[in-house]
């Protein structure tokens, strides 16, 4: 079962440093990675940029409707105001739907903030102490926020957000 997680970095140059240590980590077979996005903030921006991760795009990825939908209700939605609020809803209904719940949500959006990054991540390992720990001794010091998705709420995120290719 794939977990979807959050690791938020107190640089903007941290979520990409994970990322690529995570690739590394899959080589070594310590993790499988489905799917993934970067978001980051520089200290003087309104908004963060934001980056799905192409080379890991297979057939368990996401695609880029849901990161973009994700993080248009994390980070862009909230800018534009009330006019936009019945859509914000609709997409953290659906999200709520297939297990990210609006405390989840709430989390990332007061954490990710200007002169941060976040990596968002589906992934899953057997051994999730040792790749926090590969992490730790490459000095990629994050934060972890997890939600972990049953079987069938996976399955309902990828009926949901998946793209016609």
């Amino acid at each position: 079962m794939a977990t979807l997680s959050v690791w938020k970095f107190d640089t903007p140059e941290g979520a990409q440093q994970a990322e690529d240590a995570l690739v590394e980590l899959q080589k070594q077979e310590l993790i499988s990675l489905e799917d993934a996005a970067t978001v980051s903030w520089q200290p003087d921006k309104k908004k963060p940029k934001t980056r799905q991760a192409h080379n890991l795009a297979g057939i368990g990825a996401l695609g880029g409707t849901f990161w973009g939908l994700l993080f248009g209700l994390l980070f862009f939605m909230p800018l534009v105001g009330v006019v936009v609020g019945a859509a914000a809803g609709a997409i953290g209904g659906a999200l709520t739907d297939v297990g990210i719940d609006d405390d989840f949500i709430r989390s990332v959006r007061s954490q990710v903030t200007p002169g941060t990054s976040a990596l968002f991540l589906l992934a899953s390992s057997n051994v999730p102490e040792r790749v926090i720990a590969e992490l730790r001794e490459r000095g990629i010091q994050g934060e972890l926020i997890q939600t972990n998705l049953s079987h069938a709420d996976e399955q309902k995120l990828r009926e949901a957000f998946q793209e016609n290719v």
